[in-house]
């Protein structure tokens, strides 16, 4: 039996591609359509809350949707990124945070590939945050693994770097909650 050949694309195939897409170890990922309104709503929430909680490091900065060029066969877009150091027109370099806001479709990415990919390539925090459950999962770097901090629903969460962040889940969940309630 032959074994089917699968192609492998690299960065110069992918800033050829129109529409969302990410590729994983050369395998091409069409994103979604269009995030859902709830997707939307903590995305801007949580990016407020990064933006707030560093206006006084110059170090870093808060990135949504940017373009991670990990190496030619991996280019990732996290939606959130929290990045020190030089800022250039794309990722270069592992994000001191990420956020990915995890959906159905977008679960067994989130919370397995990139989980790994991310904890490879020494991303110090890894947050997956979960609009239908208002709900966040913090893992922090401890060697070569992630290590879970806590699920986190409208506590304060301290995450220690170059500059300190705290994200307030409280706020960040708050108009999410409000929406659902006034729903139902």
């Amino acid at each position: 039996m032959t074994a089917r050949y699968i192609p492998e694309y690299t960065y110069e195939d992918y800033k050829q591609w129109e529409g969302d897409w990410e590729l994983i170890d050369g395998v091409p990922i069409a994103m979604t359509p269009s995030p859902v309104s709830e997707h939307q709503m903590l995305l801007a929430q949580l990016a407020k809350e990064f933006v707030d909680a560093l206006e006084e490091c110059d170090e870093c900065f808060v990135l949504v949707e940017e373009d991670w060029k990990i190496d030619e066969k991996n280019v990732v877009r996290p939606d959130i990124s929290v990045v020190c150091g030089e800022l250039t027109d794309f990722i270069q370099k592992a994000p001191f945070i990420i956020v990915e806001i995890v959906s159905p479709s977008s679960a067994t990415r989130d919370e397995d590939i990139k989980f790994a990919m991310y904890a490879e390539e020494g991303v110090q925090y890894y947050i997956l945050a979960y609009p239908a459950d208002f709900k966040a999962k913090i893992y922090k770097l401890e060697g070569d693994k992630y290590k879970k901090i806590g699920d986190f629903l409208s506590e304060k969460a301290n995450l220690e770097g170059i500059c300190d962040v705290e994200i307030d889940f409280a706020n960040v969940f708050r108009k999410l909650k409000k929406l659902k309630n006034a729903v139902h």
